[in-house]
């Protein structure tokens, strides 16, 4: 069977550098910290108390208030971002929407919702007064549903929850089945909202946060040798994955083609990464397998990068490992630096981040560098500080969640 091509023609982000895919693009090219105080709720008594959030963001702007009121924070994101994508690719236009389908990730789903659903009835007389909505709300396949019905789409739907990998698992799992022929253009991404109090307060409890509350900006430091942790982040990114004879027979614009994806298990750890990296190793030539390619066909590699002592290092082992003499011909950089860990978002706003550096010619930094590491090779270039200009032609993502999860996706310029 003939595997079918795929590439993107439509783009939404919602991220803490920018609320549009323009906006993001033009924050990540100046090296821009999105790094600030946590505003959601009273952080004082926090070891923690920074976070990256969405700036001059107002969901009135897009929705009224009551129905914004049925939905969690995450699966607003998804539909603000997922607007601008549906809007640019003009599938709306003609199109049967029986082949159309919505594949969407989450990493932590509606918890705000239910952590203060819980905190109300803690604090009531123990009558349980819950929303009707409250279910709805929570879910992790809740995105997905609303983003099926708001456009009638009724080709394949459902919801990917692989810990921080988990909206790059969503882009394979929409190339898998645009390859295979089971829908012709698919909506795909991820959405996050993890500032609230359980998840804060759960993720420093595992000391998997950055300490540095006075100074946020530079909190996120990814392979410095100060790193202290991640920076929790929110938002959203949205991409239309669409078969190639299709795209081209409409006449749409076409970003880059998808080429390849992979996915491991590290078999090691809930929370920590294999120290010698073998399941980042697999996972790379995994997707290079898939793509087609070899390592000297990569010019850019937008790592999982969250600025942890462990990870960061591990994750470079492994790209020296696989790439081998071409690793240090390649450009790498974290935009975690610049955004803070999107979680559940992560993979789909670096995919974004990535097809960014090809449409405009850039590599984005990886700021906040002050301090090598000297258990980072000095001869990898990892574009600490400054972007740099470089023409891109194929752009290896990485992302890697709790439970070993680990996922990669390549884009490649789209040549005809």
């Amino acid at each position: 069977m003939e595997l079918k091509r795929v590439v993107v023609t439509g783009l939404g982000a919602l991220t803490p550098l920018g609320n549009s895919v323009s906006e993001y693009w033009d924050n990540l090219e100046k090296g821009v910290s999105g790094g600030g105080p946590i505003t959601y709720f009273d952080p004082s008594k926090f070891k923690t108390r920074i976070a990256c959030e969405l700036k001059n963001f107002d969901i009135l702007k897009f929705m009224d208030k009551k129905e914004a009121r049925k939905l969690d924070n995450y699966c607003q994101y998804a539909l603000v971002a997922a607007e601008q994508a549906v809007i640019e690719s003009g599938i709306l236009e003609g199109i049967d929407k029986s082949r159309i389908g919505v594949i969407w990730a989450t990493g932590v789903g509606g918890i705000d919702s239910y952590a203060k659903a819980v905190m109300e009835f803690a604090a009531g007389d123990g009558t349980p007064r819950f929303s009707p909505f409250l279910i709805p709300l929570i879910i992790p396949d809740l995105a997905a549903g609303h983003l099926s019905i708001k456009w009638g789409f009724r080709g394949p739907n459902f919801s990917v929850v692989n810990a921080c990998a988990s909206s790059t698992n969503s882009i394979i799992d929409a190339l898998t089945y645009l390859r295979l022929g089971k829908a012709e253009v698919i909506l795909t991404g991820g959405s996050e909202f993890p500032l609230c109090i359980p998840a804060v307060g759960g993720f420093s409890s595992m000391k998997a946060l950055s300490e540095r509350n006075d100074d946020p900006l530079t909190a996120s430091r990814p392979y410095d040798k100060d790193r202290d942790g991640f920076v929790i982040g929110e938002g959203a990114g949205a991409l239309i994955l669409e078969e190639l004879e299709h795209a081209k027979a409409r006449g749409a614009k076409i970003y880059c083609e998808v080429m390849g994806g992979g996915m491991s298990g590290d078999a090691y750890h809930i929370s920590a990464p294999h120290p010698d990296g073998i399941g980042v190793m697999q996972v790379i030539r995994e997707t290079l397998m898939d793509a087609s390619m070899k390592p000297e066909d990569i010019d850019y590699v937008n790592t999982h990068g969250t600025s942890t002592p462990l990870g960061d290092t591990a994750e470079l082992k492994a790209i020296k490992e696989t790439f081998g003499e071409h690793a240090y011909n390649i450009s790498i950089s974290s935009t975690k630096s610049m955004t803070g860990h999107m979680l559940g978002a992560a993979g789909a706003a670096e995919a974004i981040a990535c097809i960014g550096a090809m449409e405009r010619s850039f590599i984005p930094p990886t700021i906040n560098h002050f301090t090598d590491d000297p258990n980072v090779d000095p001869k990898l270039d990892l574009t600490f500080n400054t972007a740099k200009k470089k023409n891109v032609r194929a752009i290896m993502s990485n992302t890697f969640g709790f439970g070993g999860h680990n996922a990669a996706v390549i884009f490649k310029k789209y040549e005809g």
